[in-house]
C-alpha cells in the first residue's frame, strides 16, 4: 500500500471520522470529519484533490462523530456531540437536529442506531429514542466507549459499555445483564459486522485486541491477540475487506502512530498482513474507496488533523537502467500550484507577524492557546510508566521536574536531546529530577519512559513549550502514588500466605475510598455504589498481590508482600491523622509470606546477577581475543559471551538499575518484617548486602529466619 496525505483539519478526538455509504459499487465515498474547533467537514476526492461538500461554522470541541439514518435507508446523516449537546446534519450540510442531553458532564462516547441514540458521559449511560429519555445506567468505573447490537437473533437492543476497570458491561434496559472480563482497560469497541451480528471487536489501552460474541444472557471470547511487540494502545478499529478475499479484515489504529491490517487465513485467529507507522497518534480509521474508483484505501485521521490514505493503487513504478523519470502535465501543474500557494502563505504569515508586533508591542501580548494530548500509563511488561505528549503545533522543548525519586529510562534520541541538571533534594521543595528535552523541528509527539520506586510518592511535572510565537508554556502534573507499580486485576491467588491490615474508625465510605485512591492506581474517582467494594491488584515488577476490601468504618487489606502492607499502613494512618480521625490498626503478619516473596524475587535477582557478571567479563575476554588473534581457545561459555557482547551490553544498559532496585526491595522486606515485630534491624543491613553480593537463595532465607 502507498501512503498519501489527503487533507488537513484541526486537532481531532477519537472516532471523529467516518466514510459515508457508496452511491454505486465503484463510486468513491465522501469523508466526514470533525475537529476540536467544532467544525464538521465533509469532502470528496476529485482528480486527486479534496473538494468540500460541507463545512460548518466553528463551535465547541467535538468529541465524537457517528452516522445514522432511518432503518432500511443509507446511514448518511452525520451526528456530532460537543459538550452535552448533539447536532445532526444531512450530507448536504443542512442541520436538522439540536438536542441537549440531561447529563452533568460532557459526552465522551456516542452510538446512533435508527431513531435510538446511546450516549455516555464519564460514569453515566443514557438511551434516547426520538430524543425522549428511555434508559439510564450508572457504571462502576469510567465508560470509554459504547456500541449497540441489533440482529435477527436478538429480541432487543443490546448496549455494550467498554469500562476502564477491564470490563465490558452488557445492559438490558437500565440494568446490568452481565459483564465480560477483558485483559486490559478497553478503549474502543466496534461491530465486526456492520450490517448486524453478535460479534464485537475491542481494543485496549495496553495494545491488545479481542473478539467477543455477545448474547442476551451470556458471551464467549472467540480470540485475543496480545501486544507482544510492545506497540501503542488501540484508539480505533474498523472492519473492511481491503485484501479482497471476501472476508472482512481488521483495521487498527494505535496511539503510537501504527496502522495495522489483520486478515484471516485458514485459522480462526487473524494474522498481521500489513503495517505502516505514522508520526502521530491515529484517532480514526476507516476502510473504503476514497481517492479513485475501484481502488480501496485505509483512511486514517491523526491527532493533529492530518487525513491520510493507504491506497492499493500503484503510485510509482520501479525504474530500470537508463530509464527517465517522467512526470505528467497534471502532476507538474499540481506541484506548481502548491509551490505558488506555499509562497503566498509564507508572505501572509510574515505580513501578519509584522502587523502584530507593530500593533501590540510592547503593551500587550496575546497568548496563543494550544491543546495537549497526554497520557501517563503503567506498562505491565517492564513495570515502567510511559509519558506521551502530543501537541498540534509541534514541541520545541520539554522540562521534566519531579519531587520524588524516579529513573528516566528511555527517550527517542533520534529526535530529542536530553540534558540532566543537578538537583538538591535536601532543600525544601527540592527536586529529584530536572531534565530538559530539546526537540527537533516538526516533532509533534514525544514519548518518555520513567520508573518509580514504591513507597516514594509525589508529583511529576511536565512543562511543555510548543513552537508558537510569542513563547508560552503549559504544565501538566502526574501523581506518583505510593503503590505506583500495582495494577488492577480480576482475581488473585488466594492460596498464597497472606499478611493482613485492618482499619476501624469513624470514617465514611467516600473517605476511605479517597485514601485508597491516593495509594493505588486505577481506582475510580467516584465512590462505588453499594455498601462495600473489593479491588484486586498485582505488582507488575514482582508479581506479588493485594486485595482491598472496605466500607464505612472498616478497611481490610491482604497481601503476600509485607512491604505493601507497611506502605499502606503508613499512608492510610497519615491521611486519617490529617483529618483528625482516630484509627484502630491491626496487623497480622505471616512469616511464610517472606519466603514466598523471596522465591518470587529469586529468578529476577539470579538473572540480573548473572548478566552483571557476564558484562564484567566482556572487556577482559576481548583483550584475550586480541592477544591470541581468535577466541577458539576459550571454553564455549566464554565464547558465547563474546558473541553476544553487544546484546548483553544493551540489555545491561537498558536494565542498569534493576539489580539496585531488587537489592532495595529485599532490604525493605527485611526491615519491614522485623519492624512489625518491634525490632530495629537496620544495623544488620550491611550483613544482608554481603549475602546478596554472594547470592544464594538458601543462605538468604536462613538469614531472614535467624536475624
Amino acid at each position: 500500500m502507498e501512503h498519501l496525505n489527503i487533507a488537513m483539519v484541526g486537532a481531532t478526538s477519537q472516532k471523529t471520522m467516518r466514510l459515508l455509504p457508496r452511491l454505486g459499487k465503484k463510486a468513491t465515498q465522501k469523508v466526514a470529519i470533525a475537529d476540536h474547533d467544532g467544525i464538521v467537514t465533509c469532502f470528496v476526492m476529485k482528480r486527486g484533490e479534496a473538494v468540500l461538500v460541507l463545512k460548518t461554522l466553528p463551535w465547541q470541541k467535538i468529541s465524537r462523530l457517528d452516522l445514522g439514518g432511518a432503518a432500511g435507508t443509507p446511514q448518511e446523516k452525520i451526528f456530532v456531540c460537543s459538550g452535552s449537546r448533539i447536532r445532526g446534519f444531512t450530507k448536504k450540510g443542512k442541520q436538522f437536529l439540536t438536542f441537549e442531553v440531561n447529563l452533568a458532564r460532557d459526552i465522551n462516547a456516542m452510538h446512533v442506531l435508527g431513531a435510538n441514540l446511546f450516549v455516555c458521559a464519564s460514569y453515566i449511560y443514557n438511551h434516547y429514542c426520538d430524543c425522549k429519555d428511555q434508559d439510564y445506567y450508572l457504571s462502576g468505573d469510567k465508560i470509554n466507549d459504547i456500541t449497540c447490537l441489533s440482529s435477527e437473533n436478538l429480541t432487543r437492543f443490546v448496549p455494550v459499555l467498554a469500562c476502564q476497570d477491564r470490563v465490558l458491561r452488557v445492559l438490558q434496559r437500565s440494568e446490568l445483564a452481565y459483564d465480560i472480563k477483558v485483559p486490559g482497560p478497553p478503549s474502543v469497541l466496534e461491530l465486526y459486522n456492520k450490517d448486524g451480528g453478535e460479534e464485537i471487536l475491542y481494543g485496549t489501552t495496553d495494545g491488545q485486541i479481542g473478539l467477543v460474541e455477545i448474547g442476551e444472557s451470556s458471551a464467549a471470547t472467540k480470540w485475543e491477540i496480545d501486544n507482544d511487540k510492545k506497540k501503542g494502545g488501540i484508539l480505533c478499529i474498523d472492519t473492511y475487506d481491503i485484501i479482497g478475499d471476501g472476508v472482512n479484515d481488521i483495521l487498527v489504529g494505535r496511539d503510537d502512530g501504527t496502522v495495522e491490517v489483520y486478515g484471516f487465513d485458514n485459522s480462526s485467529e487473524p494474522a498481521l498482513r500489513f503495517e505502516h507507522v505514522l508520526s502521530e497518534s491515529v484517532t480514526s480509521i476507516q476502510g473504503g474507496c476514497v481517492g479513485k474508483e475501484s481502488y480501496d484505501e485505509v483512511l486514517t485521521a491523526t491527532y493533529t488533523g492530518w487525513v491520510t490514505g493507504l491506497t492499493t493503487e500503484l503510485q510509482k513504478g520501479e525504474l530500470g537502467p537508463g530509464d527517465e523519470v517522467r512526470i505528467s502535465k497534471e502532476t507538474q501543474s499540481k506541484v506548481e500550484a502548491l509551490r505558488v500557494e506555499l509562497e503566498q502563505l509564507q508572505a501572509q504569515v510574515l505580513q501578519g507577524r509584522q502587523l502584530y508586533y507593530q500593533t501590540f508591542q510592547p503593551t500587550i501580548f496575546i497568548v496563543p492557546n494550544f491543546s495537549i494530548n497526554d497520557t501517563f500509563t503503567l506498562c505491565q511488561d517492564d513495570a515502567s510508566y510511559s509519558l506521551t505528549l502530543e501537541v498540534q503545533a509541534g514541541i520545541d522543548n520539554l522540562l521534566l521536574q519531579s519531587d520524588v525519586p524516579i529513573e528516566l529510562l528511555d527517550v527517542d534520541k533520534d529526535f530529542v536531546v536530553v540534558s540532566l541538571s543537578e538537583c538538591d533534594s535536601e532543600q525544601p521543595n527540592g527536586s529529584f529530577l530536572l531534565a530538559t528535552c530539546r526537540c527537533m523541528a516538526y516533532t509533534t509527539r514525544l514519548k518518555i519512559k520513567v520508573r518509580t520506586i514504591e513507597g516514594q510518592y509525589g508529583t511529576l511535572q511536565a512543562y511543555v513549550t510548543p513552537r508558537l510565537q510569542p513563547r508560552t508554556c503549559k504544565v501538566r502534573q502526574y501523581q506518583i502514588k505510593p503503590l505506583s507499580l500495582h495494577q488492577r486485576t480480576h482475581s488473585i491467588d488466594q492460596e498464597r500466605p497472606m499478611n493482613r491490615l485492618s482499619l476501624v474508625g469513624q470514617f465514611s465510605f467516600a473517605e476511605i475510598h479517597s485514601w485508597v485512591g491516593l495509594c493505588l492506581p486505577e481506582v475510580p474517582d467516584k465512590t462505588p455504589a453499594g455498601a462495600n467494594i473489593t479491588f484486586y491488584f498485582h505488582n507488575t515488577f514482582l508479581g506479588t498481590q493485594l486485595e482491598a476490601t472496605y466500607c464505612k468504618g472498616e478497611g481490610h487489606f491482604k497481601s503476600d508482600n509485607i512491604s505493601t502492607i507497611s506502605i499502606l499502613s503508613d499512608v492510610l494512618s497519615k491521611e486519617a491523622t490529617k483529618r483528625r480521625i482516630n484509627l484502630n490498626i491491626l496487623h497480622d503478619i505471616n512469616d511464610d509470606s517472606v519466603s514466598q516473596t523471596l522465591k518470587i524475587i529469586h529468578p529476577k535477582l539470579e538473572y540480573q546477577l548473572l548478566l552483571a557478571k557476564k558484562v564484567q567479563l566482556i572487556d577482559a575476554l576481548k583483550e584475550l581475543q586480541v592477544q591470541e588473534g581468535n577466541a577458539d581457545f576459550l571454553i564455549p561459555e566464554y565464547r558465547s559471551i563474546l558473541d553476544d557482547s553487544t546484546i548483553l551490553l544493551e540489555e545491561y544498559k537498558k536494565h542498569s538499575a534493576h539489580l539496585e532496585r531488587l537489592y532495595g526491595m529485599i532490604t525493605d522486606l527485611f526491615i519491614d518484617k522485623f519492624q512489625f515485630k518491634g525490632r530495629n534491624v537496620k544495623t544488620k543491613v550491611s550483613s544482608l548486602l554481603g549475602i546478596l553480593d554472594n547470592y544464594d537463595l538458601n543462605s538468604l532465607l536462613d538469614f531472614f529466619n535467624e536475624a
